[in-house]
């Protein structure tokens, strides 16, 4: 009977482990009441499988652990399809939510992640090796997640624009 929990747990374990995850900033709040100050934490959180599929959390909580966990089940539920093409996006895009516009640029093999925090985080957790992004406007996180998410939303996969042209992917991308 041992036996079979053990086995149970280190399958719930892999399937865990199958998203990487990442905090993207933790913010801690404090609100002045009769007895003293009560504080309470928010958790930005990006969740990726590094095979093209990643999401982005917001949670609340008055406890910091509590406050990841919702928000990593927040990303989880809402993760979207990343077109990746060798290792890189397939074309540049730019997006811009509120304040803060994000450029993403697709990079030849070995030239690593160059991007700021947050579009750093989201592009290691959806499996980009190679890209160039430049974070333009308000330096916000929330913000540039909402940005990096825009771009990734206007992405088109070569399956995509093949269908739309009515043409074989071979014949586009070679």
């Amino acid at each position: 009977m041992e036996y079979s929990r053990d086995r149970d747990r280190d399958r719930n374990s892999e399937k865990e482990k199958e998203f990487v995850e990442k905090l993207v900033k933790l913010n801690r709040t404090s609100k002045v009441v009769k007895g003293g100050r009560r504080f309470s934490f928010s958790a930005l959180t990006v969740v990726g499988d590094r095979k093209g599929k990643v999401g982005w959390g917001f949670g609340k909580a008055n406890d910091v652990s509590e406050a990841v966990r919702k928000s990593m089940e927040k990303a989880k539920r809402n993760m979207i399809q990343l077109p990746i093409k060798n290792g890189t996006i397939p074309h540049s895009v730019q997006a811009k939510f509120k304040a803060s516009c994000v450029l993403l640029k697709p990079a030849c093999s070995g030239t690593g992640i160059i991007a700021g925090g947050p579009v750093r985080a989201i592009m290691e957790a959806g499996g980009i090796s190679d890209i160039l992004s430049k974070s333009l406007g308000a330096s916000c996180q929330y913000n540039v997640v909402k940005a990096t998410f825009e771009c990734i939303k206007h992405m088109m996969s070569a399956q995509k624009v093949a269908k739309e042209r009515d043409r074989p992917v071979a014949e586009l991308w070679g």
